[in-house]
Protein backbone atom coordinates (compact mmCIF):
# COMPACT_ATOMS: atom_id res chain seq x y z
CA UNK A 1 0.00 0.00 0.00
CA UNK A 2 2.94 2.14 0.81
CA UNK A 3 4.55 2.10 -2.57
CA UNK A 4 1.40 2.27 -4.42
CA UNK A 5 0.80 6.00 -2.48
CA UNK A 6 4.06 6.99 -3.10
CA UNK A 7 4.09 5.96 -6.79
CA UNK A 8 0.91 7.82 -6.86
CA UNK A 9 1.88 11.12 -5.90
CA UNK A 10 5.40 10.81 -7.65
CA UNK A 11 2.64 10.25 -11.03
CA UNK A 12 0.96 13.62 -9.92
CA UNK A 13 3.95 15.45 -9.40
CA UNK A 14 5.69 14.13 -12.58
CA UNK A 15 1.99 15.53 -14.55
CA UNK A 16 2.07 18.64 -12.99
CA UNK A 17 5.86 19.25 -13.88
CA UNK A 18 4.94 18.30 -17.45
CA UNK A 19 1.78 21.27 -17.45
CA UNK A 20 4.21 24.00 -15.65
CA UNK A 21 6.94 23.20 -17.97
CA UNK A 22 3.92 23.20 -20.97
CA UNK A 23 2.51 26.31 -19.83
CA UNK A 24 6.06 28.56 -19.70
CA UNK A 25 6.99 27.41 -23.61
CA UNK A 26 3.59 28.78 -24.50
CA UNK A 27 4.24 31.88 -26.12
CA UNK A 28 3.15 34.82 -24.97
CA UNK A 29 0.52 35.36 -26.87
CA UNK A 30 -1.40 32.54 -26.05
CA UNK A 31 -2.40 33.64 -22.10
CA UNK A 32 -4.02 36.29 -23.30
CA UNK A 33 -5.34 35.93 -26.68
CA UNK A 34 -9.15 35.86 -25.73
CA UNK A 35 -9.18 39.38 -24.32
CA UNK A 36 -8.97 42.37 -25.50
CA UNK A 37 -6.40 44.65 -24.02
CA UNK A 38 -8.03 48.45 -25.47
CA UNK A 39 -5.52 50.54 -27.53
CA UNK A 40 -2.52 51.58 -24.98
CA UNK A 41 -2.20 55.27 -23.98
CA UNK A 42 0.92 56.78 -24.30
CA UNK A 43 1.99 58.29 -21.17
CA UNK A 44 2.22 62.27 -21.81
CA UNK A 45 3.39 62.90 -18.48
CA UNK A 46 6.78 61.78 -19.14
CA UNK A 47 7.40 64.84 -21.80
CA UNK A 48 8.08 67.28 -20.25
CA UNK A 49 6.20 70.76 -20.75
CA UNK A 50 9.18 73.87 -20.06
CA UNK A 51 8.76 75.97 -23.70
CA UNK A 52 12.49 74.34 -24.40
CA UNK A 53 13.53 74.18 -27.61
CA UNK A 54 13.56 76.11 -30.80
CA UNK A 55 10.33 76.99 -31.98
CA UNK A 56 10.14 76.56 -35.60
CA UNK A 57 7.92 77.93 -38.37
CA UNK A 58 6.52 74.48 -39.00
CA UNK A 59 5.82 74.43 -35.15
CA UNK A 60 3.79 77.70 -35.32
CA UNK A 61 1.56 76.45 -37.74
CA UNK A 62 0.53 73.35 -36.11
CA UNK A 63 -0.34 75.67 -33.19
CA UNK A 64 -2.62 77.45 -35.34
CA UNK A 65 -4.38 74.42 -37.46
CA UNK A 66 -5.11 73.03 -34.18
CA UNK A 67 -6.91 75.75 -32.96
CA UNK A 68 -8.49 76.45 -36.44
CA UNK A 69 -9.56 73.29 -36.07
CA UNK A 70 -11.65 73.53 -32.61
CA UNK A 71 -13.16 76.70 -33.76
CA UNK A 72 -14.89 74.81 -36.45
CA UNK A 73 -15.26 71.72 -34.70
CA UNK A 74 -17.02 72.72 -31.55
CA UNK A 75 -19.77 74.69 -33.72
CA UNK A 76 -20.17 71.73 -35.73
CA UNK A 77 -20.47 69.10 -32.82
CA UNK A 78 -22.90 71.62 -31.21
CA UNK A 79 -25.34 71.72 -34.63
CA UNK A 80 -25.29 67.88 -34.74
CA UNK A 81 -26.72 68.00 -31.73
CA UNK A 82 -29.37 69.93 -32.56
CA UNK A 83 -30.25 69.26 -35.68
CA UNK A 84 -29.62 65.34 -36.27
CA UNK A 85 -32.36 62.82 -36.05
CA UNK A 86 -29.87 60.26 -35.44
CA UNK A 87 -28.83 59.35 -31.72
CA UNK A 88 -25.42 58.47 -32.42
CA UNK A 89 -24.93 61.42 -34.75
CA UNK A 90 -25.85 63.44 -31.41
CA UNK A 91 -23.75 61.54 -29.69
CA UNK A 92 -20.48 61.72 -31.92
CA UNK A 93 -21.45 65.74 -31.82
CA UNK A 94 -21.63 66.15 -28.37
CA UNK A 95 -18.18 64.45 -27.89
CA UNK A 96 -15.90 65.49 -30.10
CA UNK A 97 -17.29 69.28 -29.08
CA UNK A 98 -16.64 68.51 -25.57
CA UNK A 99 -13.22 66.89 -26.57
CA UNK A 100 -12.49 69.94 -28.70
CA UNK A 101 -13.13 71.87 -26.22
CA UNK A 102 -10.33 70.40 -23.83
CA UNK A 103 -7.26 70.18 -26.89
CA UNK A 104 -8.31 74.31 -27.45
CA UNK A 105 -7.46 74.92 -23.87
CA UNK A 106 -4.03 72.79 -24.09
CA UNK A 107 -2.85 74.68 -27.61
CA UNK A 108 -4.16 78.40 -25.95
CA UNK A 109 -1.91 76.93 -22.92
CA UNK A 110 1.01 76.57 -25.19
CA UNK A 111 0.84 79.57 -27.55
CA UNK A 112 0.63 81.86 -24.47
CA UNK A 113 3.95 79.73 -23.26
CA UNK A 114 5.28 79.88 -26.44
CA UNK A 115 3.89 83.65 -27.29
CA UNK A 116 2.42 82.70 -30.39
CA UNK A 117 -0.44 84.05 -32.25
CA UNK A 118 -3.27 81.71 -32.37
CA UNK A 119 -6.49 83.70 -34.88
CA UNK A 120 -10.28 83.65 -33.56
CA UNK A 121 -12.27 82.54 -36.42
CA UNK A 122 -12.41 79.54 -38.21
CA UNK A 123 -10.80 80.26 -42.19
CA UNK A 124 -12.96 80.81 -45.10
CA UNK A 125 -13.12 77.12 -46.11
CA UNK A 126 -14.09 76.12 -42.39
CA UNK A 127 -16.95 78.99 -42.25
CA UNK A 128 -18.16 77.61 -45.58
CA UNK A 129 -18.45 74.25 -44.03
CA UNK A 130 -20.34 74.85 -41.13
CA UNK A 131 -22.68 76.69 -43.88
CA UNK A 132 -22.99 73.56 -45.40
CA UNK A 133 -24.25 72.25 -42.56
CA UNK A 134 -26.81 75.06 -41.05
CA UNK A 135 -28.74 74.70 -44.36
CA UNK A 136 -29.01 70.82 -44.26
CA UNK A 137 -30.90 68.99 -42.32
CA UNK A 138 -31.97 65.00 -41.55
CA UNK A 139 -29.86 63.02 -43.23
CA UNK A 140 -28.26 65.77 -45.35
CA UNK A 141 -26.66 67.04 -42.66
CA UNK A 142 -25.67 63.55 -41.07
CA UNK A 143 -23.73 63.04 -44.32
CA UNK A 144 -22.18 66.31 -44.46
CA UNK A 145 -21.43 66.42 -40.73
CA UNK A 146 -19.26 63.00 -40.98
CA UNK A 147 -17.77 63.63 -44.85
CA UNK A 148 -16.78 66.91 -43.50
CA UNK A 149 -15.09 66.42 -40.59
CA UNK A 150 -13.76 63.02 -41.55
CA UNK A 151 -12.05 64.43 -44.47
CA UNK A 152 -10.42 67.43 -42.10
CA UNK A 153 -9.13 64.91 -39.88
CA UNK A 154 -7.63 62.60 -42.01
CA UNK A 155 -5.76 65.38 -43.49
CA UNK A 156 -4.23 67.17 -39.86
CA UNK A 157 -3.62 63.36 -39.27
CA UNK A 158 -0.16 62.92 -40.80
CA UNK A 159 0.87 66.80 -40.18
CA UNK A 160 0.75 65.39 -36.61
CA UNK A 161 3.22 62.80 -36.93
CA UNK A 162 6.08 65.22 -38.46
CA UNK A 163 5.81 67.51 -35.65
CA UNK A 164 5.82 64.70 -33.37
CA UNK A 165 8.73 63.17 -34.73
CA UNK A 166 10.49 66.54 -35.76
CA UNK A 167 10.02 69.28 -33.46
CA UNK A 168 12.38 70.90 -30.74
CA UNK A 169 10.67 72.42 -28.07
CA UNK A 170 9.32 69.63 -25.36
CA UNK A 171 5.92 72.19 -25.48
CA UNK A 172 4.84 71.46 -28.65
CA UNK A 173 6.16 67.64 -28.72
CA UNK A 174 3.76 67.46 -25.79
CA UNK A 175 1.04 69.29 -27.68
CA UNK A 176 1.31 66.63 -30.90
CA UNK A 177 1.16 63.92 -28.74
CA UNK A 178 -2.26 64.81 -27.24
CA UNK A 179 -3.49 66.19 -30.30
CA UNK A 180 -2.58 62.68 -31.95
CA UNK A 181 -4.66 61.01 -29.22
CA UNK A 182 -7.88 63.60 -30.12
CA UNK A 183 -7.90 63.31 -33.86
CA UNK A 184 -7.43 59.04 -33.66
CA UNK A 185 -10.34 58.96 -31.15
CA UNK A 186 -12.42 61.43 -33.66
CA UNK A 187 -11.90 59.46 -36.89
CA UNK A 188 -12.69 56.48 -34.80
CA UNK A 189 -16.24 57.79 -34.03
CA UNK A 190 -16.92 59.52 -36.78
CA UNK A 191 -16.13 55.75 -38.62
CA UNK A 192 -18.57 54.27 -36.34
CA UNK A 193 -21.48 56.19 -37.93
CA UNK A 194 -21.03 53.70 -40.56
CA UNK A 195 -21.69 56.89 -43.15
CA UNK A 196 -17.97 56.87 -44.13
CA UNK A 197 -17.34 56.52 -47.83
CA UNK A 198 -14.18 54.23 -47.40
CA UNK A 199 -13.50 54.12 -51.03
CA UNK A 200 -14.08 57.87 -51.63
CA UNK A 201 -10.99 58.89 -49.24
CA UNK A 202 -8.18 60.22 -50.95
CA UNK A 203 -5.31 57.61 -52.17
CA UNK A 204 -2.31 57.41 -50.67
CA UNK A 205 0.67 58.32 -52.21
CA UNK A 206 3.14 55.55 -54.05
CA UNK A 207 6.14 54.79 -51.79
CA UNK A 208 9.51 56.22 -53.19
CA UNK A 209 11.52 53.93 -54.74
CA UNK A 210 14.68 53.51 -51.81
CA UNK A 211 18.28 53.47 -52.86
CA UNK A 212 20.07 50.36 -53.35
CA UNK A 213 21.86 49.64 -50.37
CA UNK A 214 25.89 48.71 -50.02
CA UNK A 215 26.44 45.35 -50.13
CA UNK A 216 28.94 44.92 -48.56
CA UNK A 217 26.84 46.91 -45.74
CA UNK A 218 24.44 44.09 -46.46
CA UNK A 219 26.52 41.01 -46.05
CA UNK A 220 28.43 42.34 -42.88
CA UNK A 221 25.16 43.12 -41.36
CA UNK A 222 23.54 39.70 -42.37
CA UNK A 223 27.17 38.08 -40.71
CA UNK A 224 26.50 39.79 -37.27
CA UNK A 225 23.09 39.09 -37.46
CA UNK A 226 24.36 34.59 -37.98
CA UNK A 227 26.90 34.74 -35.76
CA UNK A 228 24.37 36.21 -32.83
CA UNK A 229 23.90 33.42 -30.01
CA UNK A 230 20.52 32.06 -30.96
CA UNK A 231 17.86 32.36 -28.14
CA UNK A 232 17.20 29.45 -25.79
CA UNK A 233 13.40 29.19 -26.66
CA UNK A 234 13.72 28.23 -30.31
CA UNK A 235 11.29 25.95 -31.91
CA UNK A 236 13.77 22.74 -31.79
CA UNK A 237 14.79 23.75 -28.36
CA UNK A 238 10.78 23.75 -26.59
CA UNK A 239 10.14 20.74 -29.11
CA UNK A 240 13.05 18.91 -27.09
CA UNK A 241 12.13 19.90 -24.21
CA UNK A 242 8.54 19.02 -24.20
CA UNK A 243 8.95 15.56 -25.43
CA UNK A 244 12.07 15.14 -22.39
CA UNK A 245 9.34 16.25 -20.25
CA UNK A 246 7.22 13.74 -21.34
CA UNK A 247 8.79 11.21 -21.12
CA UNK A 248 10.25 11.66 -17.82
CA UNK A 249 6.84 12.26 -16.87
CA UNK A 250 5.97 8.54 -18.78
CA UNK A 251 9.41 6.47 -17.50
CA UNK A 252 8.39 8.08 -13.43
CA UNK A 253 5.05 6.38 -14.31
CA UNK A 254 6.11 3.27 -15.51
CA UNK A 255 8.30 3.05 -12.76
CA UNK A 256 6.11 3.21 -9.97
CA UNK A 257 2.82 2.26 -11.42
CA UNK A 258 2.08 -1.24 -9.41
CA UNK A 259 2.38 -4.17 -11.67
CA UNK A 260 -1.35 -6.03 -12.14
CA UNK A 261 -1.52 -9.44 -10.76
CA UNK A 262 -0.62 -11.85 -13.65
CA UNK A 263 -2.96 -14.28 -14.72
CA UNK A 264 -2.30 -17.94 -14.25
CA UNK A 265 -1.95 -19.67 -17.40
CA UNK A 266 -4.48 -23.02 -17.03
CA UNK A 267 -2.93 -25.79 -18.35
CA UNK A 268 -5.88 -28.90 -19.65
Amino acid sequence: MVAIELGARLRHLAWAAVAVVALLLLPPRAAWAAEDPGVPVPPNELITDTGEGEVSAADRDFATKVRLAGLWEMPAGQMAQEKSGDPRIKAIGKEIAAQHTVLDQLVRSAAKKLDITLPNKPNADQQGWLGEMRAASGKEFDQIFVDRLRAAHGKIFPAIATIRASTRNDTIRKLAQRTNQFVATHLTLLESSNLVDFDGLPTAPPPTTAPAKDTTAVLSANQTATNQPSSPLTTPVVAVVVVAAFGVAFLVTRKMWPSGPRRRRRYY
